[in-house]
């Protein structure tokens, strides 16, 4: 359902990136973008009373495993559990399929009824993101763009090597743009190149087989890569480690590659310019499984003091799951544990994403230090503009559960009812028990939707209710006047889950929880002028590297706008 204009009513509006915090106002909307509430009168537009309701932006995810080969992989490996949640098509809708991993359709319905309207593919290899882009353009609703992993790249492991940053550049600017894709990603780097010898990294100083690079030399000149050509969106990392006792200590070490290291002064919308991602999966101390205790507590202090980092969370949210990632080592070692099906994957493709079925359990000693490590990076990081909502879906938990994980954060009676539901050795592994900070309804605002626009460098359109900015909106039924958030956790649980109104770009998509249209979609991506005299000396030079060594050419690589509904190249000159 649309109207040429919209006007909301008198709701409590929270838009931290305009400072608003709760203040009783109105929102105009005019053709698809926010405007002065004096431009819009009543008689000719439709009016929404959201009197008691919070109104916030629509959402924004910074990380998401939402399309892509791997997703698709991933759809078919688990029928088990495409069968749950099935919702039949009908009523202009299509049908739906999936609970952890759903169908592209089922994605972008979701997602709109929990208020979001911004979704970012966390990962997608060069040569298979044609099809990550046929996925997210069947995708309604949403607008998307899709990290590109390259980390493990043959050609940008030899020009870090070299220390060649200004050729390592020109090729990356061509990726991109061939590609079709918004930011550079890496995911523990230098292990998927060795895993295709049967081997993984141990340390950020540990040799790349055959190209004598480490994992710090590779994220240090891809932060120099990435802040040269001047991307919205700052270096996005998976680290080394994931998932092992005492993998902070590699994080701790990661974290401080970035020290020192350039932001670029063309970018004025973000001021961090390292992004790491589902910081929960290495917040870990011990020495071995029975010894694994959270450390989230030393992560936060780090972040503390250090403003130029970013984390999204990856929150456990106890359910079952399937993981999936491009780290396939770690995949190899989890299956190992838990003896369920995998998959290993896309390794001549300088990635190896795997996928595991999981469960995660309250009584599992394990889990619940994995449930507790997220939530104290959320609660003991003092500034929220650091922090950014995730379950790294569907790796710690589907994005449907945000709402639940919201929960943990503004309530610490609803901390403490999970708690009671844990392994009883818990807090004795974590420092969860002992945090008083609840989230307030400004700093949900900022986690979920302004910290990550903000952070992507799209805070000039997304991620706000200021005039100009998309209008994308989201009204939820939580009465902040008369409910409280820390005593009536559910209620707020409940609320988020089911917007009362979703708006994207004008488009009523949501009404009273059910999605009741589409809406026109964009994909984001970066078209960068870096060098032409120097890309076009690289490319040359690389014609003979691929006739050599790879399989394919690199006429294989570019992708044409067809593969992209609502194509929206966001401009970089970078010379």
């Amino acid at each position: 359902m649309t109207k040429h204009m919209i006007l909301i009513k008198n709701g409590f509006v929270y838009d931290p990136i305009n400072k608003i915090d709760g203040e009783k106002m109105d929102i105009a909307i005019k053709e698809g973008k926010i405007v002065d509430p004096k431009k819009v009168k009543e008689k000719e537009a439709k009016v929404i009373d959201a009197r008691g309701k919070v109104v916030m932006p629509g959402g924004v995810d910074i990380h998401s495993h939402v399309a892509g080969p791997k997703v698709n992989a991933g759809r078919l490996f688990r029928p088990e559990d495409g069968r749950r949640q099935v919702r039949p098509f009908g009523q202009g809708l299509r049908a739906e399929t999936g609970f952890s991993v759903p169908n592209v359709f089922a994605t972008g319905y979701r997602y709109a009824q929990l208020g979001y309207t911004t979704v970012m593919e966390a990962a997608t290899p060069p040569l298979k993101t044609r099809h990550t882009h046929e996925e997210m353009s069947d995708t309604p609703i949403l607008d998307q763009g899709a990290y590109l992993i390259l980390d493990n790249n043959w050609v940008i492991m030899e020009y870090l090597k070299a220390g060649e940053y200004e050729k390592c550049a020109a090729f990356v600017a061509w990726m991109l743009r061939s590609m079709k894709c918004f930011g550079i990603k890496s995911v523990n780097p230098g292990g998927d190149e060795n895993w295709g010898w049967g081997k993984n990294i141990s340390s950020v100083r540990d040799r790349v087989i055959y190209f004598d690079i480490s994992p710090a030399e590779i994220i240090q000149g891809l932060i120099r890569v990435n802040e040269m050509l001047g991307l919205p969106h700052s270096f996005h990392i998976h680290c080394n480690n994931l998932g092992l006792p005492g993998s902070y200590t590699t994080t701790l070490e990661t974290f401080g590659l970035s020290d020192g290291m350039p932001i670029s002064p063309k970018v004025g919308e973000r001021s961090q310019n390292l992004h790491v991602a589902h910081i929960q999966f290495y917040s870990y101390g011990g020495e071995d499984w029975k010894t694994f205790e959270s450390k989230g507590d030393e992560v936060a202090k780090y972040l503390n003091n250090h403003s130029n980092i970013t984390v999204c969370l990856g929150q456990v949210t106890f359910d079952e799951t399937t993981t999936m990632t491009a780290d396939g080592p770690f995949e190899y070692l989890l299956q190992s544990i838990n003896k369920l099906k995998w998959i290993n994957r896309d390794v001549e493709l300088e990635t190896s994403s795997g996928i595991v079925p999981y469960i995660y359990r309250p009584r599992s000693l394990v889990n619940a230090v994995q449930w507790a490590a997220g939530l104290e990076v959320a609660l003991l990081t003092k500034n929220p503009w650091q922090i950014m909502m995730s379950t790294d879906h569907p790796n710690a938990g589907p994005f449907t559960r945000y709402p639940r994980v919201v929960k943990w954060l503004v309530s610490k009676k609803a901390r403490e009812e999970t708690i009671a539901k844990c392994h009883e050795t818990l807090p004795n592994r974590s420092s969860i028990a002992s945090i008083d900070r609840e989230y307030t309804l400004y700093e949900v605002a900022v986690v979920t939707r302004a910290s990550a626009a903000e952070a992507l460098g799209i805070s000039g359109f997304k991620g706000h209710l200021g005039v100009g900015a998309d209008a994308d909106v989201a009204i939820y039924d939580f009465n902040p006047e008369k409910q409280d958030p820390s005593r009536e956790p559910e209620a707020l649980e409940k609320a988020l889950s089911r917007a009362l109104y979703t708006i994207k770009r004008g488009h009523i998509v949501v009404e009273n929880g059910e999605v009741v249209g589409d809406a026109p979609k964009r994909v984001f991506w970066a078209d960068i002028c870096f060098d032409e005299e120097l890309e076009k000396q690289v490319l040359d030079e690389l014609h003979e590297t691929f006739a050599k060594y790879y399989t394919v050419s690199m006429s294989n690589y570019p992708i044409s706008e067809e593969y992209l509904v609502g194509s929206t190249p966001i401009k970089i000159t970078s010379k």
